[in-house]
């Protein structure tokens, strides 16, 4: 295809991509939040977050425990601009849907520097290979994370390096470091990547240097200063996540990971400097002590993807003969999971209808008077949250009115043979009264 067919292709292949992207994992939100289907605390705190913000007030979150500040742990504040659109939007399903924007968002740089270089075809074979990728659907099946708004800063960055705009690059990189602790190492790598390999380019070196120190500084920052400041222990609490040296190279999920990631790059990707950027996450991933840092589940993979397919993009230049391939590498990675992608679900036409339990959840969360307190555990913390002070059933927390538990989610194995009112009583003291019973949702109210 000629050169001026690709530019006048180019971007709006990469809207149409980018809005599919949207589209299919805001569906997936919307059928999960009405499936009941919540794999964690995260969806209630991010959502308690969002709420705090859009009364300007600090994001304390109750669900992490009495006057927990998030920011106390992980430092994350782009996430106020959550506020404005929890005001627009009160609902968690708000943030579900931010998400799936912020991923489709990521895939228009990406696609449309594809289909510069590769033509429509093949660029946009990348951008929907992207889109869909393994690390971002396994996120959106995770539900909201502060990540979300890494993964388009990221594509922004690396696309505007790989166009030649090293200053433009650089500023959206150095935004990272509002996103979360963690990533100002990937900023402060982003620097020497750049101060090495254009060493002959002053100004780039300058850039370069100045955003390795701009990382640096900024994780240090957060990490020894601002976060144990917020925290009510005062401490970074995930220090105690790292593990011994000697597990770095065990379980094998570790190595399945890798090997996924190669592949996400194409394999050819590694001939790419830009496979360097991957290092700093990798490697806490590798050295923590928490299973779920370990596999492709969860949403600890999705600012890989990003640098994953610039690196394969950049890397097809050099080796062109074997951008084939590597496209075929890159989409093999998601393809090799099969049934195991969470998109996959979308194929399943019960997944389009809400769970039988649907009603009575409503039901449940309708029974409580608004701006109560409640203490929750899954499924139906996030759904209490826009209008009721929440607390998480396993953390330190004032007796609350009402206590509410899913008997059909291993109620049995901590309940210890009370009765919920026994229980509540037992726990938080004074007298609990049956308020709510329906489909396993039993809900008791202090007197």
């Amino acid at each position: 295809m000629p050169e001026t067919l690709r530019s006048r292709f180019a971007l709006p292949t990469a809207l149409l991509i980018g809005v599919v992207t949207t589209l299919i994992y805001a569906l997936y939100g919307w059928r999960q939040w009405h499936q009941l289907d919540i794999p964690s605390w995260d969806l209630g705190i991010f959502s308690q977050l969002a709420k705090a913000y859009s009364t300007f007030s600090a994001p304390v979150v109750s669900i992490k425990g009495e006057g927990f500040n998030l920011l106390g742990d992980h430092f994350h504040p782009i996430l106020v601009v959550t506020g404005p659109l929890w005001r627009l939007w009160p609902s968690p399903i708000m943030l579900l849907v931010l998400q799936a924007v912020l991923f489709g968002l990521s895939a228009v740089p990406l696609t449309r520097l594809a289909v510069k270089r590769w033509g429509a075809p093949l660029g946009a074979l990348l951008g929907a290979g992207y889109g869909l990728s393994w690390g971002l659907q396994s996120a959106v099946a995770s539900q909201f994370h502060e990540i979300a708004f890494a993964v388009p800063i990221i594509a922004f960055s690396l696309t505007n390096y790989l166009r030649g705009r090293i200053l433009t690059a650089a500023l959206w990189m150095a935004a990272l470091v509002f996103v979360k602790e963690d990533l100002g190492v990937t900023v402060a790598m982003f620097g020497l990547i750049l101060a090495f390999r254009h060493r002959r380019t002053l100004r780039t070196v300058w850039i370069g240097a100045a955003l390795t120190l701009w990382g640096a500084l900024w994780l240090l920052l957060t990490t020894v200063v601002i976060l144990p400041a917020l925290n009510p222990h005062g401490q970074y609490d995930y220090t105690s996540r790292v593990g011994g040296i000697m597990g770095l190279l065990t379980p094998i999920d570790k190595w399945t990971t890798l090997g996924l990631l190669i592949m996400t790059a194409g394999v050819i990707g590694l001939r790419s400097p830009l496979i360097l950027l991957m290092a700093p996450t990798i490697a806490w991933r590798a050295v923590g002590n928490i299973a779920a840092y370990w596999g492709w589940q969860w949403h600890y993979s999705a600012v890989l993807m990003p640098i994953a397919f610039a690196a394969l993009l950049e890397a097809s230049e050099k080796w062109p003969r074997w951008r084939n391939v590597g496209l075929i590498a890159a989409l093999g990675a998601t393809a090799v999971l099969s049934t195991s992608l969470p998109m996959m679900k979308l194929l399943d036409p019960a997944y389009h209808s809400p769970s039988p339990r649907w009603s009575a959840a409503q039901h449940a969360v309708e029974s409580i008077p608004e701006n109560s307190t409640v203490m929750s555990n899954n499924p139906l913390l996030a759904y209490f949250v826009p209008t009721a002070e929440v607390y998480w059933v396993n953390t330190d927390n004032p007796a609350p009115e009402y206590f509410t538990v899913d008997e059909t989610n291993n109620w049995e194995d901590w309940n210890t043979g009370l009765t919920v009112e026994a229980y509540a009583e037992k726990h938080f003291g004074g007298d609990y009264e049956p308020h709510f019973s329906e489909e396993g949702f039993t809900i008791v109210r202090r007197r």
